[in-house]
C-alpha cells in the first residue's frame, strides 16, 4: 500500500522520547518550554503556546479575544471541522465566505463583501469580533490583502496554519500575520508530536492568558499557585514537546522534499484533465497535502477514484470540507447548495493524493498512472 502519508520519525526522534520516558518529567516542563521557543524563532514571533492539538489552539486563541456567545466570527468555508468547530464551541457563530478557485483559500473579494454586510447593521457590526482565514494545504492564504481588510474594520486576525508551518507569503511566516497563528503537529503535517498544537504571538498579554487557559486557569507568572480564570487541560507532555524539538530541526529538509516531489507530481499530470495545485506569485507552498480536482463530469465518480485506487494499492482521501454543508450547520443555519459555489465544487471534485518525504519517484509514478487510468476508463 502505497500511503496517504509516512510521518519522518528517525533515530533522534525515538530517542528524544526514550529520554523524556526514563527522566520520569513528563508533562509542562523545560522541554515544552524548549520547543515553544524553537518554533516561536522559527517563526519569527516573540512568543509560542504549546497546546494538545491544534483544535486547542484554535479555541483558547478565540477565548483569548474574549468571543463569547453571540458574537459572530468570520471564517472560509473550506477547511477541516475543527476551524468552524471552536467558534460553536465558544458560543459565536461563524459567518462563512466563499473560497477562492485556484489556491482554495478565503476569497479577500467575498471577505470584504461580507464585512461591508455585516458592519452595514450597527447591531450586527458590534458582535463582529474577529477574522479566522486557513492556509489551505500548505498555501498561505492573501495574507495582505486580509489584513488590509481586517484594518478596515480594526478587527483581530487569527490565523489557521494547522497545515502551514515553513509557509509563506512575500517572505513573511505563516503564524506572524495575525494576532495568532494557530499550528498542528497531527501525524499528516510535515513535523510531528503525534497530537499537538502550538499557538504564536508577539502579544506579551495574549501569551499569558493563553497559559492559564491552556492550564485549569493557573497564573503562569504567580509566584505562589493561584487559579484566575476557569480554563482547561490543554497542555502538551514533555515527551511531546521532546519529539517536536528533534523534528524542527529537519522541517526544512522536510518541505524541500515535499516540493521537489509534488514537482513530479506536476510533471507527470501537466497534461491531463485534473487540476494541479495552483501557487501564488508570492506564495511559498509547503504541500501539507498534495490535492487535485478532477474533472467537472467525474465531480460525481470520486468515491470511485478513491476506491478504485486503494484496490490497487493506492490510499487516497477527499480534500477537505465544505463546513456549512455539513449537516450540523446547514441544519443549524439553513444553507443550502448553491450560497457557497466555488466551495461546492471544489469539495466534489477535490482529491488528496499521497506524499511525504520518503516518497520514491516510481511510488509517484505508480500513482500517477492508476490515476490516469481510471480517469480515462471513466470518461469512455
Amino acid at each position: 500500500m502505497i500511503r496517504l502519508t509516512i510521518p519522518s520519525i528517525e533515530e533522534d526522534d525515538l530517542q528524544a522520547v526514550h529520554d523524556v520516558l526514563v527522566s520520569g518529567f513528563l508533562v509542562q516542563g523545560k522541554r515544552v518550554a524548549e520547543f515553544e521557543n524553537t518554533v516561536a524563532d522559527y517563526v519569527g514571533t516573540k512568543y509560542a503556546v504549546t497546546v494538545s492539538n491544534c483544535t486547542a489552539a484554535l479555541h483558547i486563541a478565540l477565548l483569548a479575544l474574549d468571543v463569547r456567545p453571540g458574537d459572530l466570527v468570520v471564517v472560509t468555508s473550506y477547511s477541516w471541522l475543527s476551524t468552524a468547530n471552536v467558534i460553536e464551541l465558544c458560543g459565536a457563530q461563524p459567518v462563512f465566505v466563499d473560497i477562492c478557485p485556484d489556491t482554495f483559500n478565503i476569497s479577500p473579494d467575498r471577505l470584504e463583501e461580507t464585512l461591508k454586510r455585516l458592519m452595514s447593521v450597527p447591531d450586527t457590526a458590534r458582535r463582529v469580533k474577529a477574522i479566522l482565514p486557513v492556509h489551505t494545504f500548505g498555501q498561505m492564504a492573501d495574507m495582505p490583502g486580509i489584513m488590509e481588510i481586517a484594518a478596515q474594520y480594526d478587527l483581530p486576525v487569527i490565523e489557521d496554519a494547522a497545515c502551514a508551518l515553513g509557509a509563506s507569503i512575500q517572505g513573511r511566516q505563516a503564524g506572524m500575520w495575525g494576532v495568532m497563528g494557530c499550528f498542528s503537529f497531527h501525524p499528516r503535517k510535515a513535523v510531528t508530536t503525534g497530537e499537538g498544537g502550538i499557538i504564536t504571538t508577539d502579544d506579551a498579554g495574549l501569551t499569558r492568558r493563553l497559559r492559564a487557559l491552556r492550564n485549569h486557569g493557573l497564573d503562569p507568572d504567580a509566584p505562589v499557585a493561584d487559579f484566575v480564570m476557569p480554563g482547561f487541560n490543554y497542555r502538551m507532555t514533555e515527551f511531546q514537546a521532546a519529539l517536536g524539538t528533534a523534528q524542527m530541526s529537519k522541517l526544512d529538509r522536510i518541505i524541500a522534499c515535499r516540493r521537489q516531489r509534488s514537482d513530479i507530481y506536476n510533471h507527470l499530470l501537466k497534461d491531463s484533465s485534473l487540476q494541479l495545485p495552483r501557487v501564488s506569485d508570492i506564495a511559498c507552498h509547503v504541500y501539507q497535502s498534495y490535492v487535485v480536482l478532477l474533472p467537472e463530469h467525474l465531480a460525481d465518480r470520486r468515491e470511485m477514484f478513491i476506491e478504485h485506487l486503494r484496490e490497487q494499492g493506492i490510499e487516497t482521501t477527499i480534500g477537505t470540507w465544505n463546513m456549512p454543508m455539513t449537516t450540523y450547520f446547514r441544519t443549524r443555519y439553513g444553507y443550502q447548495t448553491g450560497d457557497f459555489p466555488i466551495a461546492d465544487d471544489v469539495f466534489l471534485r477535490s482529491l488528496t493524493l499521497p506524499l511525504f518525504e520518503f516518497m520514491t519517484e516510481e511510488q509517484i509514478q505508480s500513482v500517477c498512472q492508476v490515476l490516469l487510468a481510471i480517469c480515462e476508463r471513466l470518461t469512455d
